[in-house]
């Protein structure tokens, strides 16, 4: 059976410290490219395989571009997201539909609640129920139908790993990371999920991260269009509040979280990581990322601070703050 890294092989990355005490560790493996693409650090193992889950959604956008599909502007940033399934975003998924001339009704992820409480909370006021295109991949799920649509395939049937689309996705993968998937499962959203080592993930991350919009070939000129269009609205690929999208905004990086603890991040200057926690938490996903970013100094540390302290990572006690979740490496 396919299986990720052990514990054996993994290394503290983050801990949880409670009013001075080590309450929790975080272990997994990272890795970090410099500017260039060459490999200047790792931690833990970065070679057996894992599966990117939602950090793979860059990937598959591109895919869908190089496809054909006439993803542009906000389409383009939801076509990438996790998205917290706010009104915004949702309006931006039907647009997407419409242009493929499609319903809800077309999209293959599960119904689910917004993950925005707000957004909830309005919901369940208004005795509404999950929906479809509220969960949070039904952008990738609407640039996938749009892209059958354009090329005449099947949209029943988009999201078979033996479907023209998810074979010519599964090929762009395999260019960017430069390696053969190692193994197919299925995400939660219901779409192919490939298997791939941390250090394939990272060379993929760096490729889209680093091209550029007038390069010669299609796919760094549509990897540079996406990168552009989610740091120019950060909101798209995630939400207000949330992760993914504090980073972007404060820090200018381009960055994409994945379930089951997993994380790609290129600064500004085209330093690359990539990780992923073993226990599967993301909770210390971001805060890992920045520092191992920090450490090889593509980023300032005070701006990383500031920026940390946006973020989730306090440790309550009596409804006060007693401590952090922290990167150790």
């Amino acid at each position: 059976m396919p299986q990720t890294f052990s514990v054996s092989s993994s290394v503290e990355l983050a801990v949880v410290e409670r009013s001075g005490f080590i309450e929790s560790r975080h272990a997994g493996s990272a890795i970090v490219l410099d500017s260039e693409g060459v490999v200047i650090d790792t931690l833990g193992d970065v070679d057996q395989p894992i599966l990117p889950r939602s950090s793979l959604k860059p990937l598959q956008a591109l895919g869908c571009l190089t496809a054909g599909a006439p993803l542009e502007g906000l389409p383009l940033g939801l076509a990438t997201a996790s998205h917290s399934g706010t009104d915004r975003h949702v309006a931006v998924v039907r647009d997407i539909l419409d242009a493929a001339g499609l319903g809800e009704d077309a999209l293959r992820c599960p119904p689910s609640w917004p993950g925005d409480t707000a957004t909830r909370d309005e919901l369940v006021r208004e005795r509404l129920q999950p929906e479809r295109v509220r969960m949070n991949c039904s952008g990738k799920h609407a640039a996938m139908l749009l892209t059958c649509s354009v090329n005449g395939w099947d949209t029943a049937t988009y999201l078979d790993p033996e479907h023209p689309l998810q074979a010519h996705i599964r090929e762009v993968i395999e260019r960017l990371t430069g390696a053969k998937v190692s193994a197919t499962a299925i995400d939660g959203c219901g779409a192919p999920v490939y298997g791939m080592s941390l250090a394939g993930l990272a060379r993929a991350a760096h490729r889209i991260g680093t091209a550029s919009e007038r390069s010669p070939f299609a796919l760094h000129r549509h990897a540079g269009a996406l990168v552009r269009t989610v740091r120019e609205n950060p909101w798209t690929i995630d939400g207000p509040g949330r992760a993914d999208t504090i980073a972007i905004e404060r820090l200018g990086v381009f960055t994409k979280g994945g379930a089951e603890g997993v994380m790609i991040m290129v600064a500004p200057n085209g330093t690359t990581t990539a990780l992923k926690v073993l226990d599967g938490s993301g909770r210390a996903a971001t805060a890992i990322a920045l520092a191992l970013l920090v450490k090889h100094g593509a980023l300032a540390a005070g701006e990383v601070s500031a920026t940390l302290a946006a973020l989730p990572l306090s440790i309550l006690g009596g409804g006060v703050e007693v401590g952090a979740i922290r990167a150790t490496v």
